[in-house]
């Protein structure tokens, strides 16, 4: 397998910031403001002398907010790092399932979980978690302090995690069910309640409903996230030269395609990686992205079966988004 890139790019007001190590890259948000000393001059205070030099002053309150500034750099690197180790943990559990392991060298589900800022303590809901393989992680990691839900259709999409909760009711005992798209069909996640959306290889179905469809789904996710809240969005990537009709059939979507729905809906992209880019799929395949594992779409009757094995799962790309805190 080629070498994957682990940086990623972070954007703002349309510039690139900076480049750094996936895990280390986004501070959650939520931490606690820095506090400031006051240094107004109010007398009895340590024998504090009202006819000091002003640059002594000055310089004593630089120091006070460099050390203030920096306990606050020091408290959120500290949270980033357990919250990498959370996610390390969550992801080496005895109770995955071997097959689902088995392609953690293509989901990579460490570096994305630590590039989306997933932390234990937050309310995190994932949209069509399909067979529950982020499930298997995404759960447990909640189960002390935060929330997960399971959104999908109230008939279909949730019942790979309604499987791994019969078959474990312990462990799955805190999922939390909801319907989406929301109707009046069924529980939905309450509006302002999240603080992280995810969804994995999902944009491009919603996609094949039709455009009205994709940008009411935009808006519900909007909706139901906190201000200051994030989107996590993984999915198959077209490149941006090819005809945009593939979008409609091959399950692959242009990066600008999904910005441009989430930016009609409110959000900002802050952050995008290469974590989940695969050089070796060409995007175009008889049968879609299910040409390629771990579906194989045909492989029994495809001669050409072992190019595509070895191609590997599709090319992917990896966007952050935010909901504006005002």
């Amino acid at each position: 397998m080629a070498k994957r890139r682990t940086i990623a790019t972070f954007i703002a007001a349309g510039f690139i910031i900076a480049a750094i190590p996936a895990y280390a890259m986004f501070t959650p948000h939520g931490g606690d403001q820095e506090d400031r000393m006051d240094n107004s001059g109010h007398g009895g205070h340590g024998g504090h002398d009202d006819r000091a030099d002003p640059s002594d002053r000055h310089a004593s309150d630089a120091s006070h907010d460099h050390s203030a500034t920096s306990d606050h750099a020091d408290h959120h690197d500290a949270a980033t790092h357990q919250a990498h180790m959370a996610i390390r943990a969550a992801v080496a559990a005895t109770t995955r399932t071997e097959a689902n392991r088995a392609r953690d060298i293509w989901r990579h589900p460490v570096e994305t979980l630590s590039f989306f800022g997933v932390a234990p303590g937050e309310t995190i809901v994932e949209l069509f978690p399909g067979g529950g393989w982020y499930s298997e992680i995404l759960a447990p990691l909640t189960a002390n302090g935060g929330r997960y839900y399971a959104a999908g259709g109230v008939e279909r999409g949730l019942g790979g995690v309604r499987a791994l909760q019969t078959a474990s009711p312990t462990l799955y005992s805190g999922v939390q069910y909801a319907q989406f798209p929301a109707s009046a069909a069924g529980p939905a996640v309450p509006d302002g309640s999240a603080d992280l959306v995810l969804t994995f290889r999902n944009v491009h179905n919603l996609r094949f409903a039709g455009l009205d469809q994709t940008a009411n789904a935009f808006r519900q996710i909007f909706a139901m996230l906190k201000p200051g809240g994030r989107l996590g969005i993984v999915d198959h990537r077209l490149p941006e030269e090819m005809d945009s009709v593939l979008e409609e059939t091959s399950g692959y979507m242009k990066r600008s395609s999904v910005v441009a729905f989430a930016e009609a809906a409110g959000f900002q992209l802050v952050a995008e990686s290469d974590i989940n880019a695969n050089p070796r799929d060409m995007h175009i395949h008889p049968r879609g992205v299910w040409t390629l594992p771990p579906v194989s779409r045909g492989a029994a009757e495809d001669p050409d079966r072992d190019r595509y094995l070895a191609i590997g799962e599709s090319d992917r790309m990896t966007l952050l988004f935010v909901k504006p805190a005002q």
